[in-house]
């Protein structure tokens, strides 16, 4: 699936948006781009807060910004981390992204291109992902 996808586009995104995190406690920059079925390309960078609970990821935002608008659909990422090796996503952003797709191909970059980027799948760093389909059905659809 991947050999498809435009990954420089997305790749520029993903470096642009870096540059604006903000990382005051950790230094720890990270941007990501997602494109979505229409075509059309969100980024977002990782926000932190004093308060370490708050701090937001850069996967995250760009989620955000994809549902404010209008959209539900991405087909592949491109998450852009300061290295010294490739930058995965935590586990609250996995499972935020496999509320929107599985099978979401992923591509790992460090922002100085020391390490080699690589593309992996959501379904791979979060196999049997809690979905929608794990919940009784009076839970998804409460009013029938």
């Amino acid at each position: 699936m991947s050999a498809a996808i435009d990954w420089a586009e997305l790749e520029a995104a993903a470096l642009a948006v870096q540059q604006r995190a903000h990382a005051p406690y950790s230094h720890y920059l990270v941007g990501a781009a997602l494109r979505t079925a229409s075509g059309r390309v969100f980024a977002g960078c990782n926000v932190e807060n004093a308060s370490y609970g708050l701090s937001i990821c850069a996967e995250r935002n760009a989620i955000g910004q994809m549902v404010a608008a209008g959209e539900r659909t991405p087909v592949a990422i491109v998450i852009v981390t300061l290295g010294p090796v490739l930058g995965t996503p935590c586990g609250a952003c996995r499972q935020v992204l496999a509320e929107f797709a599985r099978e979401l191909p992923i591509r790992l970059m460090v922002s100085d291109g020391a390490v080699p980027p690589r593309v992996t799948t959501l379904e791979a760093l979060l196999p049997e992902a809690f979905r929608e389909d794990s919940l009784v059905p009076s839970v998804r659809n409460p009013g029938r």
